[in-house]
């Protein structure tokens, strides 16, 4: 009898052991990400400090000046090498005057460790470009006119350009729905999909850098002299927003 007792004890102890290991290994194979946004002009870094002062050149030639640059991306999604999917919650406000909404922290945010590529939504989907579903959102009037399609704007990305004449002129680079005649409207969000691997070995923030001269260059050149306001109504030039928008955003420092 106290045979069997001393082995029952035994195998209880075997079985708790590899409880404890099962749990330890899952805790260290698992990572907490967090993303954050850096701005750049070919290489000259952009935030809050010098956004409203920096000259910058297009390709066209313009020589131009930044007041305003607010976007939204959102459904994070990193997908490892064997095509399983991580898609984060919520979505990502960012106003280059405040450089607090540069960062991005999912609720959701525990991972596998391995390798992985990120790709997001610029804007909103069909399915979550929703008018006036957002309080936030509404409170920062980023709100797509009803008469344009409704939802939400992608970017808001204003400035002057010419600036080096006598006669400078502005501009109002916003993007959003595209509107194809009156009551007929096409989504025009982009799925953003950033090819250079990730690896994930330990608690991870991830560099988003966004060179914002590739809005007026890759693949459309852009002429200010041309389309600068107003080009929310204009179906064309919002579709070639929908493409230059996918050479804009590239993978940057990983930090773990």
């Amino acid at each position: 009898m106290k045979k069997i007792f001393s082995l029952i004890v035994m195998l209880l102890l075997i079985l708790n052991c590899s409880e404890d290991k099962d749990d330890n290994l899952s805790l260290v194979n698992m990572s907490n990400v967090s993303f954050s946004f850096t701005h750049d002009w070919d290489g000259t870094l952009i935030n809050s400090s010098n956004l409203q002062t920096e000259i910058v050149t297009n390709e066209h030639g313009e020589e131009i000046s930044m007041t305003r640059i607010r976007y939204l991306i959102s459904r994070f999604e990193l997908v490892n090498d064997n095509g399983d999917s991580y898609l984060f919650d919520g979505y990502k406000f960012t106003d280059l005057e405040d450089e607090t909404t540069y960062n991005f922290t999912p609720t959701n945010n525990s991972i596998p460790i391995g390798n992985y590529t990120l790709r997001f939504i610029w804007g909103f989907n069909e399915a979550d470009n929703v008018d006036g579903a957002y309080l936030d959102l509404n409170s920062a009037s980023w709100n797509w006119p009803a008469m344009l399609g409704g939802g939400y704007h992608f970017l808001q990305f204003d400035g002057m350009y010419n600036v080096d004449t006598t006669a400078p002129s502005p501009f109002n680079y916003h993007n959003g729905t595209a509107r194809v005649s009156d009551g007929v409207f096409e989504q025009n969000f982009a799925l953003i999909q950033l090819s250079t691997p990730i690896t994930i070995t330990n608690n991870a923030n991830i560099e988003v850098k966004m060179n914002i001269s590739e809005f007026f260059k890759n693949p459309n050149t852009w002429d200010l002299n041309v389309l600068d306001t107003p080009l929310m109504p204009n179906y064309d030039a919002q579709k070639m927003m929908q493409e230059n928008v996918l050479s804009v955003f590239s993978i940057g420092s990983i930090t773990q």
